[in-house]
């Protein structure tokens, strides 16, 4: 099998729903994608964030540039800073927003629902 790259210049932009003022890409991802893994780059600009909601899959999230606040169900936060991560599982509920004056990014890692692994991990469970 070979490589598969994605160049930062080509990655497809999407929007997902309860994002404001976020910019994420898929860096591998996407309708016609089919490896186990997806990646994101999310930049989130001054005052920007994904509403509380939960996620559909385990998800890590590594903080890249600035700092993203993590805010669990019940009220508890987290202060994410550079290379810092988290590791969500299924059905976690979690807000994150950008409180400060600077833009941040965080790079957003998780099983591909739509890849024949997924489904077969899936049926195991």
């Amino acid at each position: 099998m070979p490589i598969d790259i994605t160049h930062l210049a080509e990655a497809a932009r999407f929007q997902p729903p309860g994002h404001h003022g976020v910019g994420p890409v898929h860096l591998f991802g996407g309708d016609q994608y089919d490896g186990a893994v997806t990646a994101a780059l999310s930049h989130y600009v001054p005052g920007g964030r994904a509403d509380m909601s939960p996620v559909a899959a385990e998800t890590l999230y590594i903080v890249l540039t600035g700092a993203l606040t993590l805010t669990e169900a019940d009220g508890t936060t987290h202060v994410l800073q550079v290379l810092d991560g988290a590791r969500l599982t299924t059905g976690t509920l979690r807000a994150v927003e950008n409180h400060t004056n600077l833009a941040a990014s965080m790079l957003v890692i998780r099983p591909n629902p739509a890849s024949p692994s997924f489904s077969d991990t899936e049926a195991r469970s």
